[in-house]
């Protein structure tokens, strides 16, 4: 039975084949992007997918296809993403490859695939990951172009942390028609601590991503397996034989009947797999062991090197292997195991002395010619087998020479074990530092480095307080002062305070003119603005402005610029604000630095709203997002883009599309700051839409409910301001009252239209609200907010429409909100004045403002204030304009209820308009809330009787 123990008929997998095939018509539409294949070891995922990929290559699909290998735990980082490269170079060629890409994008893979050149030395070590996920990303959308395409990757389980960021980013971020993503993984491997576990319930959430299980075998369906490799039908005690203990394991099928006509079952599944070699010759068996030492792929002539046979002594001895189907030839002269756990099992009968053996043996031929492995390995190889052989003077050098490579090639989280291998064997190596040109604390600098560049924080502290603790401050300040600055930039991604005092620190560290007193400077004055200290920042700004101009180092003089810029802002001085934020934007393009033009853009669109120019910044927040997405930096600046594009939108009344955009940044997985920041801007519009579950939920997650400490001024006023509005919601105007007192308690408040003004416009609502009950209070925060609102200047148009609230000039506000297409505020200023109007004996006045107000607040799906408009309508009694049908619902609305009419559901909704299903109910929830109905057939109805839908 030798060499038959696969079965030719593919058995018991219809559905999930069918459920792949579903999956691929999605993407040719655009609503899928990824299918997580999960089974246990030896369930046939690979079989499936192979069946799969042949039938959509029939149907004219291109399938790349790349695995991960064990050894990607040990720092082989992108395994199949190399591989895949590889694939697409040899069928195109690198020209062809590089044509697809950007100019000079393909630098970025040469760190891949050497084949592309010199890699790109720009020394951004923070994003060149990011860009190198960019240009991944960005080669799939033009393969997908002309042909639909399949990408595979198989044993994600064994996937290195770079490997796993960058699936997780392709799965999140693919939008275009044409591209599936297939990845299979074993399920039965995933322990409570396995790093792929997040991962997976990560893209549990992305719309798009389907999880498939494959499971075990049926009886009949093991009969049927039995009867393809036997080539007869079986016996019926045999069936039960086999499937009981095989327990429809169809590689436990195939072992089984590999040993023999009594079906024996080993008594461990160790023994079992084993089954097929021990029947190999024992030269055979001793060429496979020395194979499985090597990990799953193995070239021909690194085998034929380790094993001491010649090229014919080696096909002679691995031909019983080929045949009896143990071993696979794959592509370029290498050796594969048919499935992994017969090289697991192979690999565990080494002796220990054996296995010390191999690995060094591995190690001196590869060290000879780095060509007997695939191009880019030789290092990571290197590395793994010395360690292997537990030679410890090569195994350190070996690993600092894959991880200052790792670095090159932007694979930070791979890096970092290898960099703490060196530190473990740091002791038993004498003159290590001599051995790799630096000293112990450069490498703990440079842990620390990479674990920051690959988001792990809490161990980057780890390694920064080692360092520090090995330095003398008067011996080596500069390098103490480096540290310092990275451990604030750590302390501000975990939310810590305390960063000014250390800056202040690091400043005297390096007292002189130069470039490690300029990289404080940068940092010191960019916190100092955020903070609200605005004169101190400006003189450290000065400073370093002087000091990158006499470097010659613009990007530096940029920097300083958007800092200056910054303080303008919250200082509430807007022309200027713009003018240096341009200023350095003009610089940044002088320079190509993809870091500078981002900033500058993301912050322009931050300044012009309040300007009025809400259209030009929408229009930047798009040139900002391509620029992001060319310079590799979605994750960074591309995500401080779209939130202040959110922030605009929100202004604006466009809620839909803001809160389409707030989801599409955060799944994208968002630094810590930057996503509060995103869900500051969606619980505005449900406070707005009166979404109290979600409010609470939001502002529970960042901390505002229990008042965090915060150091940074928009921050601060920011969640006071929803604190407020969510007593508001509420009902609990004494509640607000006591933030709004400890929020004016604070030293200053900024003159920024959207801090300051818009804090203060807020305070007039609750005082208003809270006079009858707590008039003693209210007087006292009366008198505050006017002693805050005569030192902050009016410099904006927002500002002064603000300030018009404020001050109590509810129809000039009004009118101002008007010529800013500001709808929300309108309203709301509207009904403010109604209510004036209404106590003054207007009621004819008034009711002619709530009919204004109302057909903007319903468009919106304001229900609060449309409550609020219902209510002072009823107690004024005038009449109000009829509205048309067409203004009930937005045109979002309008779409959704064209679905719901048609019986989708939500899921389906959301593939078809590409938003989430959570976003869909919420629409739901508006539209039925607007018909007056509570179901959605009768959603349905009230939209044909109204002849919403002809429209």
């Amino acid at each position: 039975m030798l060499g038959r123990s696969v079965s030719p008929v593919f058995v018991g997998r219809r559905e999930q084949l069918t459920a792949l095939a579903d999956a691929f018509t999605e993407a040719s539409a655009g609503n899928a992007t990824a299918v997580l294949l999960g089974g246990e070891a030896g369930v046939g995922k690979t079989r499936l997918v192979q069946c799969f990929a042949e039938q959509v290559a029939r149907d004219g699909a291109r399938v790349l296809g790349g695995g991960c290998v064990e050894l990607s735990t040990d720092g082989l980082a992108y395994a199949p993403f190399t591989a895949v490269l590889r694939q697409l170079v040899r069928e195109h060629g690198t020209g062809g490859v590089a044509g697809l890409l950007p100019d000079g994008a393909e630098r970025d893979l040469a760190r891949l695939l050497p084949e592309f050149g010199e890699p790109s030395g720009d020394g951004e070590t923070e994003t060149g990951r990011a860009r190198l996920f960019e240009q991944i990303l960005t080669l799939l959308e033009r393969l997908a172009d002309d042909t639909p395409t399949v990408l595979i990757i198989e044993d994600i389980h064994w996937a290195d942390r770079s490997s796993r960021d960058l699936i997780a980013f392709l799965s999140r971020s693919l939008r275009v028609p044409q591209v599936l993503l297939v990845m299979t993984y074993r399920s039965d491997d995933l322990h409570r601590q396995h790093p792929l576990r997040p991962v997976l319930a990560e893209l549990g959430r992305v719309n798009g991503v389907l999880r498939l299980d494959l499971p075990r075998l049926s009886r009949e369906e093991v009969a049927q397996q039995m009867a393809g490799i036997l080539g007869s039908a079986p016996d019926y005690t045999d069936v039960e034989k086999v499937y009981e203990r095989s327990e429809g394991i169809p590689l436990f099928v195939e072992a089984m009947l590999e040993s023999g006509g009594d079906l024996a079952f080993p008594e461990s599944m160790q023994d079992l797999i084993l089954n097929a070699v021990e029947r190999l010759p024992e030269e055979t068996q001793r060429v496979l062991r020395v194979a499985a030492a090597g990990g799953t792929r193995v070239g021909h002539a690194l085998l034929s090197a380790v094993s001491g046979l010649s090229e014919l002594e080696l096909e002679a001895a691995l031909r019983p292997a080929i045949a009896g189907n143990v071993l696979q030839i794959s592509d370029n002269r290498a050796y594969v195991f048919r499935h992994s756990l017969i090289r697991e099992a192979v690999h565990e009968e080494l002796l220990p002395g054996e296995h010390q053996r191999l690995h060094a043996r591995y190690a001196e031929e590869i060290s000879k010619n780095h060509r007997l492995v695939p191009p880019g390995r030789a290092h990571v190889e290197l590395a793994h087998h010395w360690y292997g052989a537990r030679d410890d003077v090569h195994a350190l050098t070996a690993a600092w020479n894959a991880a200052r490579k790792s670095f090159k090639a932007f694979a930070y989280t791979e890096a970092v074990p290898l960099l703490e291998r060196v530190l473990m064997l740091w002791d038993r190596v004498p003159g290590a530092a001599e051995r790799i040109g630096a000293d112990h604390t450069a490498v703990l600098e440079k842990a620390a480095a990479a674990a920051q560049a690959g988001g792990e924080v809490d161990r980057a502290v780890k390694f920064v307080k080692a360092a520090l603790s090995e330095l003398d401050e008067a011996r080596e300040p500069h390098r103490v002062a480096g540290l310092i600055v990275r451990w604030s930039n750590l302390k501000i991604a975990k939310g810590q305070m305390g960063v000014v005092d250390d800056l202040r620190h690091a400043l005297k560290l390096v007292p002189e003119p130069g470039e490690a007193r300029a990289e404080v400077l940068v940092r010191m004055s960019q916190h100092l603005m955020l903070r609200g200290e605005a004169a101190e920042g400006e003189m450290y700004v000065e400073e370093g402005l002087r000091l990158a101009r006499e470097l010659g180092d613009r990007c530096l003089e940029a920097d300083l610029l958007l800092n200056l810029a910054l303080g303008h802002s919250i200082a509430g001085n807007i022309e200027a604000t713009i003018a240096t934020n341009q200023r350095a934007l003009d610089l940044g393009r002088q320079e190509n630095s993809g870091r500078v033009i981002t900033r500058a853009i993301g912050n322009m669109i931050d300044s012009l709203p309040d300007t009025g120019r809400w259209e030009e910044a929408l229009r930047l927040s798009d040139e900002g997002w391509r620029e992001a997405k060319r310079f590799g930096r979605l994750r960074a600046s591309g995500l401080f883009v779209l939130n202040n594009k959110a922030e605009a939108l929100e202004n604006i009344g466009r809620w839909d599309e803001a809160v389409e955009t707030v989801e599409r940044a955060l799944s994208f997985g968002p630094s810590l700051r930057t996503r509060h920041h995103l869900l500051r801007v969606r619980a505005d519009i449900a406070l707005a839409r009166g979404e109290v579950e979600l409010v609470e939920n939001i502002l529970s997650e960042i901390g505002v409910l229990k008042e965090r400490p915060e150091d940074f001024v928009q921050d601060i006023t920011n969640s006071a301001r929803l604190h407020i509005g969510w007593h508001m919601l509420r009902g609990e105007p004494g509640y607000a009252l006591a933030v709004a007192e400890r929020m004016l308690a604070r030293p200053a408040q900024s003159s920024k239209a959207m801090l300051g003004w818009r804090l203060l416009a807020l305070l007039r609502t609750v005082c208003d609200a809270a006079e009858d009950v707590e008039p003693d209070r209210v007087r006292a925060v009366r008198e505050q907010a006017a002693d805050v609102a005569a030192h902050l200047s009016v410099t904006s148009p927002v500002a002064e429409a603000y300030r018009l609230t404020y001050s109590g000039d509810f129809d000039a506000a009004a009118a101002a909100w008007e010529r800013l297409n500001r709808p929300h505020n309108q309203a709301r200023a509207l009904v403010r004045a109604a209510t004036v109007a209404a106590r003054a004996g207007d009621r004819d006045g008034a009711a002619a403002r709530l009919a204004t107000a109302l057909p903007r607040a319903t468009a919106l799906g304001a229900a609060p204030l449309v409550a609020e408009i219902e209510a002072l309508s009823r107690r004024v009694g005038g009449a109000q304009r009829a509205q048309e049908p067409s203004e009930l619902l937005t045109p979002r609305e309008l779409e959704v209820l064209r679905l719901v009419a048609l019986g989708r559901t939500n899921r389906d909704i959301a593939k078809e308009l590409f938003i989430s299903a959570k976003t869909v109910s919420v629409h739901v929830s508006n539209i039925l809330a607007k018909l007056c109905v509570t179901t959605r057939g009768e959603a349905a109805a009230a939209a044909h009787r109204l002849s919403l839908l002809s429209r």
